[in-house]
């Protein structure tokens, strides 16, 4: 019989070298995610923040701040073994501090430059090409907020955010506002839950512009905020409550129908929403939707109802957060000042992550910012929903 000979497969190795310090900076580096926080910024943030040393130690300030970052990125590990990955290229050639001085360490970066710098790598990091990140001219973004993030039980903790309602450890409340298209934080602040989404939320409004469709949930729901982010210019497409009876102005021929809320003018979407689950069950649930892209015709209520359903990136944003890198575990820090600097390191942590997959999604060189959610799709229930035809034949109320 004649042999059959197997043709070699062609391999391409795809190297990337990364400079790293020398000297006592050797260990101020976080690998394949060093060029997206270069030293340089590190060390400008530092010395805006008035954070740098003045003489040079064993571990420096620009050490202790690639360690608060990879202090969020090894979760589960303790301070000597986030030292041991960050020093494991170094040969032993390091000081091996101990935990003590590593906690020091971190007091002595302190949290400014930690709020600092993660100011600096917020934003939107889509280019123009950047596919599934606009709805016509609009780049779409969405608020929501997290209050799961855990906290350690301590009574400091217990007296700046309270205690569970449920028991258990004291959580923080999360605001941010993300571009839905690649996830992206382009702002955030946090504190105590007691404090409402919409009052967190109203301190990012200086993030909106006129280039932006924000979206968000029925928690948001009110006349207030809705009126202050139309002031800033951007447009709305968000989920408003069943109870509100908005007076019908103009029936549209899409079933919309225009109407007015704190003064602004607006349309509503009445949508009929239908989940079927892989397992045989099912939800239906009834939608009402504000928005103030008026043109029915430019804004087709359908395509409307269809782009509300990316707000959902979102939570798949706060699902990265808290357990893809948190991986579910409360935070190290017990007191306040220890949390807002984890706090800021962690979502540091999140938008260099974030930056490093949307260069690798650019086109021509990867899938989409969001398609490794899209691969399973085959996972998750099917949705499916349509616009309420009767929605325009409604009374004023």
């Amino acid at each position: 019989m004649p042999s059959h000979h197997v043709l070699p497969v062609p391999v391409t190795a795809i190297t990337r070298t990364v400079t790293v310090a020398a000297g006592r900076f050797t260990a101020g580096h976080l690998g394949g995610l060093t060029p997206f926080l270069p030293f340089e910024l590190v060390d400008a943030v530092l010395e805006e923040t008035r954070a740098v040393q003045h003489r040079l130690r064993d571990l420096p300030s620009r050490v202790g701040v690639y360690f608060l970052v990879a202090m969020c990125l090894f979760p589960e590990v303790g301070y000597r073994l986030v030292w041991d990955k960050l020093t494991s290229g170094a040969g032993g050639l390091l000081p091996a501090p101990s935990a003590k001085g590593l906690r020091d360490l971190r007091r002595r970066v302190g949290c400014a430059p930690m709020k600092a710098l993660f100011e600096v790598v917020a934003g939107t990091l889509a280019q123009p090409r950047t596919p599934g990140v606009r709805f016509g001219p609009y780049r779409t973004v969405s608020f929501d907020g997290c209050s799961s993030i855990k906290t350690p039980d301590s009574e400091r903790n217990r007296g700046w955010l309270g205690r569970c309602p449920h028991g258990g450890y004291p959580q923080i409340e999360l605001m941010t506002l993300v571009e839905t298209g690649t996830r992206a934080v382009i702002g955030a602040v946090f504190g105590p839950t007691r404090e409402g989404e919409t009052s967190y939320a109203t301190r990012l409004l200086q993030h909106l512009s006129p280039e932006m469709l924000v979206l968000w949930d029925r928690g948001f729901d009110g006349n207030d905020f809705l009126a202050a982010v139309h002031a800033t210019g951007a447009r709305v497409v968000g989920r408003i409550s069943q109870r509100r009876r908005p007076p019908v102005l103009q029936p549209l021929a899409d079933f919309s129908y225009l109407s007015v809320i704190g003064g602004v003018a607006v349309r509503i979407i009445e949508a009929q929403v239908r989940v079927a689950c892989t397992d045989g069950s099912g939800f239906d649930g009834s939608y009402r939707l504000v928005t103030t892209l008026l043109d029915s015709q430019r804004y087709p209520a359908d395509r409307l109802v269809r782009l509300y359903h990316e707000r959902w990136e979102h939570e798949s944003a706060y699902y990265a957060l808290r357990h893809t890198i948190l991986q579910g575990r409360v935070l190290r820090s017990c007191d306040p000042v220890g949390v807002e600097q984890e706090m800021w390191s962690l979502l540091t942590l999140y938008q260099l992550l974030r930056r490093a997959m949307v260069e690798a999604a650019e086109p021509g060189r990867g899938p989409t910012p969001t398609a490794a959610a899209s691969r399973l799709l085959s996972k998750q229930p099917a949705i499916c929903w349509y616009v309420r035809k009767e929605s325009s034949s409604r009374g004023s109320g």
